[in-house]
């Protein structure tokens, strides 16, 4: 099937574009193009923007700006962005590191879609041509989302209270059993003073475990103190299965595997 591809200077003239029915915007290709190559004859057109600013990382006074044209791999080798390293280098192998960018994985269905577990935890903004949006809500919204995503940011975590895990069957770039993201911030006395806890694979995109967030506040991380987070994690979960595991044993696995990142 034969894809016209129209390129636009500005994000604006290409969201313009879009309007026409068919028409999917192109970033990285891992998403919209694979669909196109299995068969999707719902894509007639692609859509892309060369705006500079789609392509530009900012990190300035500790706050993170990302362009959505950033690829997994140019944030994996940033020299300010070491937190987010290994959430980058979850999304496949070297080859789709190289093309797959932050605007698109947002898109990203479960099983897919781990950095965008770690923007959520994050507390990320999303930003498009209509303004900036908490990611819990783009992601909420994003199957009905015709604006074309510019960038994303977020305020960078203090040294040590991000934590990312992706489980996989195969090593190193095998399709996520679940991912797990945490920012932990800590009293003086090692009581948990706030936590946001995002998980992937455990819906149909990277929602947050609240419960598990709010058990886990007042607590020191020991066995004791995070047992009722671990109790409280897949309340309110979907978890999604396929052929790489089913929505019971990603729930049986889920408190392990936090468990051990809540650890340490």
């Amino acid at each position: 099937m034969a894809l016209a591809l129209q390129t636009f200077a500005t994000v604006k003239d290409a969201n313009a574009a879009l309007k026409s029915a068919g028409t999917r915007y192109l970033g990285g290709g891992t998403l919209v193009v694979r669909a196109a190559n299995e068969g999707d004859v719902s894509v007639s057109g692609l859509v892309r923007s060369t705006e500079p600013a789609l392509s530009a990382i900012e990190v300035s006074g500790g706050k993170v700006r990302i362009g959505a044209s950033v690829t997994m791999a140019e944030i994996a080798r940033h020299p300010d962005l070491g937190t987010l390293a290994k959430a980058a280098r979850a999304v496949g192998g070297p080859a789709i590191r190289n093309m797959a960018t932050v605007g698109g994985n947002l898109f990203a269905p479960s099983p897919y879609g781990d950095f965008a577990v770690a923007l959520l935890a994050l507390d990320a903004t999303v930003g498009t041509d209509d303004g900036d949006t908490p990611i819990e809500t783009f992601l909420a919204g994003r199957d009905n989302s015709r604006a074309i995503v510019t960038s994303v940011s977020f305020m960078l975590p203090r040294a040590g209270s991000f934590r990312f895990l992706k489980v996989s069957r195969v090593k190193p770039k095998g399709v996520s059993v679940l991912s797990i993201a945490i920012v932990l911030e800590q009293a003086g006395n090692g009581t948990v003073s706030s936590a946001r806890i995002a998980l992937g694979c455990m819906a149909d995109r990277p929602v947050r475990a609240k419960a598990a967030e709010n058990a886990l506040l007042g607590k020191t991380l020991d066995q004791d103190g995070i047992a009722a987070a671990l109790a409280a994690c897949t309340e309110g979960a979907a978890p999604i299965t396929d052929p790489i595991a089913s929505a019971w044993y990603r729930a049986e696995v889920l408190p392990v595997h936090l468990g051990r990142l809540l650890l340490g």
